[in-house]
């Protein structure tokens, strides 16, 4: 059975309310049709004009990406800058391009749930719960525990090899042992506070400003930095393994592939 844009946008619906989006946040068709039928799926994190082009290659026909290709209000699409350039591939080249945002972080089985079950966490609750009727164990961020604890020095080796970060960056008092763990993919430094007041140990998230690692410093919190890309790309995969589970439950065949992105910030 073929599949059309808008069936998976319904898809997405289940997996990812758009609901759960924040108020700032564009999320859903971005560029395209409902109406187009599906050849293929590409999932990537950013919307890059590479993107575009390994779609093409691929044959597939919708590109999901975790940030919006449009996110902010255009005034005009200018070919010659990269939001209006990455309109014009992806309109060129019939392809249809989907946001999944803060709706992917805010979900059960989202960015954050990935990044804590990579690290071995157990007994997962949101850090920042979702107001949201209906949408139970939802909301920003995820606090879990390891059990047994680990030394600090092991847990950093576990976060390396979890997510292959191009850096680690740290502040506040390393803990001697770490027990309960807060994560929050993505620039999440703001819950810095709600990690604190949780009892964690040490607060993984990326994006950390320098006021808040003076913070971190005077609180007494372990927080680390480990890099947007990195703690958010593993989501990518399993966002493509509960489509291809929805798709295969309605008796859809399509192809779905991940995109081979890098971090754009890079240690030197």
């Amino acid at each position: 059975m073929s599949a059309t844009v808008q069936h998976l946008i319904d898809i997405l619906e289940e997996i990812a309310p758009a609901s759960l989006a924040a108020s700032w946040d564009n999320v859903g068709l971005l560029v395209g049709s409902g109406q187009e039928t599906v050849h293929g799926i590409l999932l990537g994190l950013d919307p890059l004009p590479a993107l575009l082009a390994e779609a093409e290659h691929l044959g597939a026909n919708l590109v999901i990406t975790h940030h919006p290709a449009i996110f902010r209000p255009l005034a005009a699409i200018r070919t010659d800058l990269p939001a209006g350039r990455f309109i014009q591939n992806a309109l060129s080249a019939g392809i249809n391009v989907i946001g999944c945002h803060t709706n992917l972080d805010a979900t059960r089985g989202g960015v954050s749930d990935v990044l804590a079950l990579r690290l071995g966490l157990q007994t997962l609750r949101p850090l920042v719960p979702e107001n949201t009727d209906g949408h139970e164990e939802c909301g920003l961020g995820r606090l879990g525990v390891l059990d047994p604890p680990l030394a600090a020095g092991k847990f950093l080796e576990r976060l390396r090899a979890a997510l292959n970060p191009p850096w680690l960056l740290a502040a506040g008092p390393r803990p001697a042992q770490v027990r309960k763990v807060a994560v929050c993919g993505g620039s999440c430094s703001e819950y810095a506070e709600d990690a604190l007041r949780a009892g964690a140990d040490v607060f993984i998230t990326a994006e950390v400003k320098h006021a808040t690692a003076r913070w971190a410093e005077e609180a007494g919190l372990w927080i680390i930095d480990a890099g947007h890309f990195a703690t958010e790309n593993p989501a990518m995969a399993e966002l493509g393994r509960r489509l291809r589970n929805a798709l295969a439950e309605k008796d859809m065949e399509i192809k779905i592939h991940l995109a081979r992105q890098e971090p754009p910030l890079q240690a030197v």
